[in-house]
């Protein structure tokens, strides 16, 4: 199983924001919704292995949402960015005050949350990444049988208070390159690198082993 957690510190949690504005007035929901999509999307299907958590945090418990999306029910989710944000922003309208859990759509799920005591539980399952320039290198150990749990954040920060989650909850800080990565570009490499695990056929024959502690190529 592959499981994502990303954290959107700006997006309207009641799904106030209009689809012509995702970047501004919807706290830059274009980036959630390309890492909803680059999660899941294959050519001809959906990642059925993948789960995805959306934190939103823009605003604090009650009214804070947790989004969770599940690739082996997920339905109605399109590739291209414009119809995943109305995917997620229609979801968020529907949770809107609602006290519970709501199956806004089948296998997307969104109810309230207290945004960092679901960041500690997520991350303090051993093994889970942390994905951050400052990390030491991501290697296919992190990944092994095409399996992870992997924490990353939308375009701003993580707050102090979710660094210090992170760090006190012993989650890996991996990193995937010199190079600062949009979230979706973090999601698709670092799938790229479990498929590899998994599929070593792929890889060209005159290419060496990377070996299994290796750091990602």
């Amino acid at each position: 199983m592959r499981q994502f957690l990303i954290l959107a510190h700006r997006v309207p949690v009641g799904g106030a924001f209009t689809l012509n504005d995702l970047a501004g007035g919807g706290g830059r929901m274009d980036e959630v919704a390309r890492v909803v999509s680059t999660a899941f999307t294959l050519s001809n299907d959906l990642r059925r292995d993948t789960e995805l958590t959306i934190l939103f945090s823009a605003e604090p418990p009650p009214r804070a949402r947790r989004m969770r999306l599940d690739g082996r029910r997920l339905k109605f989710l399109s590739p291209d960015e414009r119809s995943t944000a109305a995917l997620l922003k229609n979801s968020l309208v529907r949770s809107a005050g609602v006290p519970r859990d709501v199956e806004a759509s089948p296998g997307l799920l969104v109810g309230p949350a207290d945004p960092i005591e679901e960041l500690r539980a997520f991350a303090s399952v051993p093994g889970t990444l942390w994905l951050t320039e400052s990390g030491s290198p991501v290697t296919l150990e992190d990944v092994a049988g095409g399996s992870f749990r992997a924490v990353l954040s939308d375009p701003i920060d993580p707050t102090e208070p979710e660094v210090d989650c992170l760090t006190a909850s012993g989650a890996r800080a991996r990193s995937l390159g010199p190079r600062s990565l949009r979230s979706s570009q973090c999601v698709d490499v670092l799938h790229h690198a479990a498929d590899m695990t998994v599929s070593p056929s792929v890889v060209r024959s005159d290419e060496p082993s990377t070996g299994g502690s290796a750091p990602v190529p």
